[in-house]
């Protein structure tokens, strides 16, 4: 397996390693799901070097899992927290300034604590309709202090502001930038349709309306280029169509460069801020280069999905897999698995389903996919398994897997050196 640190580009998992999977495994009855921290290790080191000095903050959606949130916050060149929801930055900050709670405790987990040192800063990467968790954040001096929630209208500032009262400590603000290319006076949208926030005059008129409400303070600029950090430059297909990819991720990349340091500039002129974060995993190299960007925010790279095999400039190592049980032999080079309907988010494709990957030689089936109770496979490989035997996947994308999972087990070489719990097994439901 991966369990040293790779220079260069990574590669797939070898049979040999599988056969350590095995060997660690050879306990625990499947549906389950394994992290293999030598290649997680290696998979952090490759993002802090294409970072180019410039922090990470970590986008916990990626990752789903305190123990490791905490671990990767600890090795250099990572700072901060990305969270997704409000309820989840709260739940991650209410321990202060030391790790971020504990587990239940009929969980089994690491004896390590979450995190260690000084609980790092997180920032709310999407806005927040959470009322309650608004008066919760308002009415909570130190969580008050680490959290920062995203922006993106006046509508939302009448939101937070209703919610958290004109009195009590400082709200943090962060307005999110639309980074998408528009062409054709904006007919033509590539990219996500994530803020309205597109123009740096649009930056620059909300900012005013954010430090005009004495208990908001705008502290960060946030923009999110999904159509370059999220879309493989290099995916299998028709060359023309990768072509076509690469073309609109380099003219996204030269307007989005230009637009967003007047829009910090515009932004600046109106308040300080403290950060100004950018990019993904797929973009680090490219957003680090520009100088009005403080800090990244990434995450998928960590576990290296499915999605993220298919970038020209880096290929991360394979790190987290989930193992299925084989419950039927239909027919000669078939067998049917256990479970296995665990389908990415996205626009519906089969590039959200999981990926087979031991024994090789397996595939789905394009009449029927990942089923909720039971996964066909088809392939030569499938006459050498038995009833009982395991298949091995790797999911689509990446913290969405422990959304199917109470625990991951963490593998170095061929044995298990901890379990610890995901935010399900922690009895959490975020999104």
């Amino acid at each position: 397996m991966g369990s040293t640190a790779q220079q260069g580009l990574a590669r797939p998992v070898s049979p040999a390693g599988f056969a350590e999977l095995e060997k660690a495994t050879a306990d625990l009855q499947p549906p389950f799901a394994v992290v293999d921290l030598g290649a997680l290790r290696a998979n952090a080191a490759m993002m802090t070097r294409r970072a180019g000095g410039k922090p990470i903050r970590l986008a916990s959606k990626s990752l789903r899992c305190r123990a490791l949130i905490g671990d990767v916050l600890r090795m250099p060149g990572f700072s901060g927290i990305l969270a997704f929801t409000l309820p989840e930055a709260l739940w991650l900050a209410e321990d202060g300034g030391e790790a971020p709670g504990t587990p239940a405790s009929d969980t089994p987990a690491s004896d390590t604590p979450a995190s260690g040192g000084a609980a790092p800063d997180i920032l709310v990467g999407y806005p927040t309709a959470d009322v309650p968790a608004l008066r919760r954040l308002a009415s909570d001096e130190r969580a008050a202090a680490r959290i920062t929630l995203m922006v993106d209208s006046v509508e939302h500032l009448d939101l937070i502001s209703d919610a958290v009262g004109p009195t009590g400590p400082p709200v943090r603000i962060c307005l999110d930038l639309d980074a998408s290319l528009r062409l054709l006076g904006g007919r033509l949208h590539l990219g996500m349709r994530r803020s309205p926030l597109h123009a740096p005059e649009q930056a620059a008129q909300l900012a005013r309306a954010v430090v005009a409400r004495p208990r908001l303070r705008l502290v960060g600029v946030m923009s999110y280029e999904g159509q370059i950090a999220g879309v493989g430059d290099n995916q299998p297909g028709a060359g023309l169509t990768r072509a076509a990819v690469r073309l609109v991720q380099r003219a996204s990349a030269r307007e989005l460069r230009a637009r967003r340091a007047a829009a910090i500039r515009a932004v600046r002129a109106v308040a300080p801020l403290e950060f100004v974060n950018g990019g993904g995993t797929g973009s680090l190299e490219g957003t680090s280069a520009e100088p009005a960007v403080t800090e990244l925010g990434a995450g998928s790279g960590i576990y290296a999905p499915v999605l993220f095999d298919h970038y020209r400039g880096f290929r991360p190592l394979p790190a987290a897999y989930f193992a299925l049980s084989v419950v039927r032999r239909p027919a000669p080079r078939h067998v049917t698995v256990l479970g296995g309907g665990w389908i990415a988010s996205g626009a519906p494709g089969t590039d959200r389903l999981p990926v087979p990957v031991s024994p090789e030689g397996l595939r789905l089936l394009s009449a029927e996919g990942a089923g909720e109770v039971q996964t066909p496979l088809v392939g030569a490989a499938a006459d050498t398994l038995r009833l009982g035997d395991r298949v091995w996947f790797r999911h689509a994308k990446a913290g969405e897997l422990c959304e199917r999972v109470d625990r991951l087990h963490l593998v170095e070489g061929d044995r298990i050196v901890d379990v610890v719990p995901t935010y399900r097994g922690e009895r959490h439901a975020f999104l």
